[in-house]
């Protein structure tokens, strides 16, 4: 693992680090901000997945996250959205391919050697920072932005017991039932819309809900919101009766100053469960 930079940050330490990773056969960088605590021992985790065409900079920052994860002694960790490099197959069109990754296992040419950010998020930078860092595996959540929240919601339902909460801004709620969804799960995974259904966080409401709280936050006035299809999450939460908080924030639109506008209110929310019994 290669260190590429080290920031002073409140009171702690944002970093930036390279890898080889075994999952994407590829070099892959990701950002963790350590709070001022995570020099005593290992400290709770809050993993931030990002949106279509970001790398793990641009939550890093642009979302005001690691002021209140400061405050709350809490790591943040910010993967990259896909494999990249010059090896690694693209698309002219934004939302396939590099930066598009939707946190899936490809199966398909050309994205099948490369495309495994499932198990790269799920199972090998997990073990990385384990490994290296300060971070304590027993206490972990999630969030994330559009494609990030799609992610964050999929992971944590797919993996009972690895987080104690989950929230989501604007996520792509139900991808099998919009075009941002159905075009990218067909050319990663293929036209058996069987193995669509552990990726889209409607379905996996309906069939397994989540064993925590939830909080999702989207714009009334979010350029995407019919591909991203709250409505459709927010059914299958009322009909499981599933521990939610979900807003639809009026004025806001899919920015990043949506995100860093209730930012503090999901690093709180995340703060309460990661540090609970």
């Amino acid at each position: 693992m290669e260190t590429l930079s080290e920031n002073a940050c409140f009171g702690g330490v944002q970093g930036v680090y390279r890898h080889a990773s075994l999952a994407t056969q590829c070099d892959m960088t990701f950002g963790l901000f350590l709070p001022a605590e995570a020099k005593d021992g290992p400290v709770p985790v809050l993993w931030y997945l990002s949106g279509l065409t970001c790398t793990h900079e641009n939550a890093m920052t642009k979302a005001g996250a690691q002021v209140w994860a400061a405050e709350q002694g809490i790591a943040l960790v910010f993967p990259d959205t896909s494999p990249r490099g010059a090896d690694v197959a693209d698309h002219d069109d934004y939302d396939l391919g590099q930066g598009a990754g939707f946190y899936v296992n490809a199966t398909q040419s050309p994205w099948a050697p490369h495309f495994r950010m499932w198990d790269y998020v799920a199972d090998e930078l997990p073990a990385l920072l384990a490994e290296n860092f300060p971070i304590d595996a027993e206490r972990q959540s999630i969030t994330g932005h559009s494609m990030g929240g799609h992610g964050a919601l999929t992971l944590a339902m797919n993996l009972p017991g690895r987080f104690r909460s989950v929230s989501a801004f604007a996520p792509i709620a139900n991808p099998t039932g919009s075009d941002w969804g159905r075009k990218q799960l067909s050319a990663y995974l293929g036209e058996d819309k069987a193995g669509w259904e552990k990726h889209d966080a409607t379905l996996l409401m309906k069939a397994t809900g989540f064993d925590g709280p939830l909080l999702i936050d989207t714009g009334t006035a979010d350029q995407f919101i019919d591909l991203l299809r709250p409505e459709a999450l927010a059914q299958a939460i009322a009909e499981r009766r599933q521990q939610a908080i979900t807003r639809m924030q009026p004025g806001y639109d899919h920015s990043y100053f949506f995100v860093s506008t209730f930012m503090e209110d999901h690093v709180t929310f995340h703060a309460e469960a990661l540090y609970g019994d």
